[in-house]
């Protein structure tokens, strides 16, 4: 997310969305939540945070170019899609997650975690032009 946001130019707090990786899982979601909070620090609480892999499933190697879509589709219409699904908060995960309806908020940056399994990942970011 670093390294996203200086090869984009931006700053932490440029960022208005963040599609999570979140696989739903107490492993992944705490650790990207813990990870989300060291790289935007009090931004992230600022931030709207959900995972649209709730909505269309893993998709494997498709699951990054439909959150891709989601995030453009962000900046585009300025509303965060929800988690889907989303029953009981994790204390671990205090973030703004957008639970099962989407959210009007206006995004001008929208970045997307993608982790795969054998360490491949990316962070990409969108800016509205």
């Amino acid at each position: 997310m670093r390294a996203c946001l200086a090869d984009a130019g931006l700053n932490a707090e440029d960022v208005d969305y963040l599609n999570a990786h979140g696989t739903g899982t107490k492993s992944n979601d705490q650790t990207e939540t813990a990870a989300i909070k060291r790289v935007f620090g009090n931004h992230a609480y600022s931030m709207s945070i959900s995972s649209t892999k709730s909505t269309h499933a893993h998709c494997l190697g498709a699951a990054s170019a439909l959150e891709m879509i989601a995030c453009v589709m962000a900046i585009q219409e300025d509303v965060v899609p929800p988690t889907a699904n989303y029953r009981e908060p994790d204390p671990a995960c205090d973030l703004d997650v957008t639970p099962n309806v989407p959210r009007e908020r206006k995004v001008r940056v929208a970045m997307s975690n993608a982790f795969a399994m054998g360490g491949t990942n990316a962070v990409l970011a969108f800016r509205q032009v």
